[in-house]
């Protein structure tokens, strides 16, 4: 009668590894984006982590009758990657970023990653 429980949790123990592996370290897509730097912050309470905005050039549809710019929230994980960031605010990058299906509190705040700049203007 034991070995089906322990089957069952092992089943159980592996599906939710799966599902946690899927979530947040499976990367779902990779990229470039470019704009022009509005701002990078390091921030956080408990988990100081690496934040910014990316302002990209051309317009989007907001509420009837406005006119929206489109912005890329993103986090940063490498520090030396922010450090230029930081110290070139309102230039134009070429970011290179990872999309993940979920956020981890030491990760940072969005589920886009930039790890490196492919270019800067």
């Amino acid at each position: 009668m034991k070995k089906p429980l322990w089957i069952t949790l092992g089943v159980v123990i592996l599906l939710m590894g799966v599902f946690i592996w899927y979530k947040f370290f499976f990367v779902l897509a990779d990229g470039v984006k470019s704009g022009y730097l509005n701002y990078a912050i390091n921030k956080g309470y408990v988990f100081k982590t690496y934040e910014g905005k990316l302002i990209q050039e051309g317009f989007g549809r907001g509420k009837t009758g406005t006119i929206t710019s489109y912005e890329f929230e993103f986090s940063v994980s490498d520090p030396e990657v922010f450090k230029q960031l930081e110290l070139n605010s309102g230039k134009s990058f070429d970011l290179h970023y990872k999309e993940y299906n979920g956020t981890l509190p030491w990760r940072g705040n969005t589920k886009y990653v930039v790890d490196k700049i492919v270019n800067m203007k």
